[in-house]
């Protein structure tokens, strides 16, 4: 890698690592920004959603944790990188609009907890992020995939407006869950989650951006401007 004073000499190598809770603004973040640098965009947390969609297919016990790592250690997923259309696949299947159903939402915690899964996808996430040139966004991003990002940022927002936001995406779905269900299913989801991921705290070096109260445009051009000064 080509670099002047230690810095990075262009974006071709540049790593955004985004974390956060459910609700802060991560996904839809890290693909306005990858968008606007030129990068490639990796959602670790729809990994997680398609091991829970492949176990549920094959109906598995989710906390039969060594058979739903035996299944994740044999199961094709990809995962397109495209931040205009990111795309799952699971044995060949198109399942981006599957991974995203109030069912997978409830149970992806009990995959994501599954300490020999995240072993096996930390190093399928670092692989696909390889030399750079994506913004990879998730729970442990910042602290465990990818520690030596360029830029490293940790989303927050109140909880209310957390709610609110995951309210609005799954209103088109044909289930969608009753305020106490999403309220549990959000808030059971960090609580599970954090046992197993740092996303609550900022790691080293990390900023920290209140979305709350902020457009999308505006957190785009915070982290976009880190990154110019991170080259």
């Amino acid at each position: 890698m080509e670099t002047v004073g230690g810095e990075r000499t262009t974006s071709a190598d540049l790593i955004v690592a985004v974390d956060g809770p459910s609700g802060s603004g991560k996904s839809s973040t890290a693909r306005s920004v990858a968008s606007r640098l030129g990068l490639r965009y990796l959602d670790t947390g729809a990994m997680y959603r398609a091991v829970t969609w492949a176990a549920l297919t094959a109906g598995l016990d989710l906390d039969d944790r060594d058979a739903v790592a035996a299944l994740a250690r044999t199961t094709a997923l990809e995962v397109g990188t495209d931040p205009a259309a990111p795309t799952v696949h699971v044995g060949g299947m198109d399942v981006t609009k599957a991974v995203r159903e109030p069912r997978i939402s409830a149970a992806v915690s009990r995959v994501a907890t599954n300490l020999d899964v995240r072993e096996l996808l930390v190093k399928r996430q670092q692989e696909l992020i390889g030399s750079g040139g994506v913004v990879v966004e998730g729970r442990d991003i910042t602290t465990v995939v990818a520690p030596d990002a360029d830029v490293k940022i940790l989303l927050t927002a109140e909880a209310d407006t957390r709610m609110a936001r995951r309210s609005a995406e799954l209103a088109g779905s044909a289930d969608p869950p009753d305020e106490d269900a999403l309220r549990d299913q959000v808030l059971r989801r960090d609580r599970d989650d954090s046992t197993v991921a740092r996303f609550l705290a900022p790691a080293p070096g990390a900023v920290v951006i209140d979305t709350t109260s902020h457009t999308l445009e505006e957190i785009t051009d915070r982290i976009v401007d880190l990154a110019g000064g991170s080259r």
